[in-house]
């Protein structure tokens, strides 16, 4: 069971992407089908978290060929509580997109492109190995540049190319990093790689391959300065598109950095936590001012991902259990939270009739409940307690401040400030100042009300829930940053007791 569980959540997307393909002419099939499985993942990841947190690791090696040879898949907290995410984003997505423009995104192409993505954010958080995160990685690519351009507009193709060009050159980036390595070391496995690379005659030429990996890594997770793609493209796309990306894309970057940098080249922590640590002040920086300078909700939103995946490496950069169990918690909040705000940036467009802030007016007069279903995710984004925003962002403050990161706790208070600044401005100018015009009554049906609605209320209670009963998350984000950090578990359960040696390669 263990087993079946371990590679659900890969094969559930694949079949769903395979069969909405071949019902490319029946949308309705494709929305059936593709709602089903959305449904299945969630109920799937939620049963393998489920399962290692009851009965510890899972490790499965693909076709019995031992580790490290072959293809190695590993579950363990951390990619479980992410693979779970996942599922909760892939459901609440696939059902805001049955409403307005269903039939147009359908048409071309949306649902297996979704689930194709699906399958590869599920295959990057459950890879054992470097050459195969880059595979998944690349499935990743594909499907979400064709996601992206959905609706064939100039503004999609343009900014499209932004996209996959920077990708692109992340993804070589990281293919010439695998070389490197495996020159070095004669093996790409995770356990494998964290078992010999302490043992590398040639650090400096190591030290060096790592550096590729987080240009790479970084790229994906849009840090600074490798961030330019991001604003330039998710504000063309659609709004569930946006949502999914938001939620999920960036965190897989993110994740690729803390699982390689806390697993393989924590022995070289004392050069890597540096440049960490400047990386995650330069992009909370420059995301919130660029956040604080836009007057449109997409773009605004846009640059509020950038700056927040700051405080995601604040945890990597300070290598303690407590910042580490922050950084965990922090993702899991910013998931739930910035995929709710663009659903609910699509619901403003949508009876506002403009993104553009100028444009817009009066929504909370004319739909006072999604003022407030706005303003559940809008100041857990900013930290106001007790919302998920305020633990996660007093957990990793206190833990710089413990490591006396002075300036760190700094940028992350201020940067808290200023996205404040940002949330009430959409506020203003949306909700609460008067309409500039008489708009004419929205049309949609009530499907596509509830459409739109539920997975905005559904995603508002789990901020709600996060933010009131923290203690079980606080205390799932600790056991996290543990195991994290225990490397010898993680090799011993994915190498065994007598790990296989390469030759000529040392221990």
């Amino acid at each position: 069971m263990r087993q079946i569980l371990l590679v659900a959540p890969i094969l559930i997307p694949l079949a769903a992407a395979s069969v909405t393909a071949v019902l490319w002419s029946r949308p309705a099939a494709q929305r059936a089908i593709g709602l089903a499985a959305a449904i299945a993942l969630f109920l799937a990841t939620l049963l393998l978290l489920r399962e290692v947190i009851a009965g510890g690791m899972i490790v499965g090696q693909m076709g019995n060929w031992p580790a490290p040879f072959g293809i190695t898949m590993v579950v363990d907290l951390f990619s479980a509580a992410m693979l779970a995410i996942t599922g909760l984003m892939g459901l609440t997505v696939a059902l805001y997109a049955l409403g307005p423009g269903a039939k147009e995104r359908d048409a071309a192409g949306f649902q297996p492109l979704f689930h194709a993505l699906l399958m590869g954010v599920a295959g990057a958080f459950s890879t054992g190995d470097l050459f195969n995160l880059y595979v998944w990685f690349e499935v990743m690519l594909i499907a979400s540049f064709g996601l992206l351009v959905l609706d064939r507009t100039r503004e999609q193709i343009d900014g499209g190319l932004r996209y996959v060009m920077l990708n692109l050159v992340g993804t070589t980036i990281f293919l010439l990093a695998i070389g490197l390595i495996y020159g070095l070391t004669g093996t790409l496995n995770l356990a494998d790689l964290a078992r010999v690379a302490p043992g590398v005659e040639n650090q400096g030429a190591l030290a060096a391959a790592a550096i590729l990996l987080l240009v790479s890594f970084g790229a994906k997770a849009a840090v600074f300065p490798l961030f330019n793609w991001l604003p330039a493209s998710y504000h063309t796309a659609s709004m569930p598109v946006a949502a999914i990306f938001a939620a999920l894309l960036t965190k897989v970057g993110v994740y690729a950095i803390i699982r390689v940098f806390t697993l393989v080249f924590s022995h070289d922590h004392a050069l890597f936590g540096p440049i960490l640590a400047g990386i995650a002040i330069a992009t909370m920086v420059v995301g919130v001012l660029g956040a604080a300078a836009h007057y449109d909700v997409r773009r605004i939103l846009s640059f509020h991902i950038i700056s927040q995946i700051g405080y995601m490496l604040i945890g990597v950069a300070l290598m303690t259990p407590l910042a580490i169990a922050g950084s965990v918690l922090y993702i899991i909040h910013h998931i739930v939270v910035k995929a709710n705000l663009f659903l609910i940036a699509g619901a403003i467009r949508h009876i506002g009739g403009s993104f553009a802030l100028a444009r817009l007016g009066g929504l909370w007069v004319s739909v006072p409940l999604l003022g407030i279903l706005f303003l559940i995710p809008a100041l857990s984004l900013a930290g106001i307690p007790p919302l998920s925003g305020f633990w996660g962002k007093f957990v990793v403050i206190r833990a710089s401040l413990e490591a006396e990161a002075w300036l760190l706790a700094f940028i992350a208070l201020a940067v808290g400030v200023l996205t404040l600044y940002s949330m009430i401005k959409i506020w203003n100018e949306a909700f609460w100042k008067s309409a500039p015009a008489a708009a004419p009554p929205t049309q949609w049906t009530g499907r596509e009300r509830i459409a739109t609605f539920a997975p905005i209320v559904a995603l508002c209670l789990v901020t709600l829930l996060i933010g009131l009963w923290t203690q079980p998350f606080a205390a799932f984000s600790l056991a996290t940053a543990e195991a994290l950090l225990d490397r010898e578990a993680y090799i011993a359960a994915v190498l065994g007791p007598d790990p296989i040696r390469f030759a000529g390669v040392s221990p």
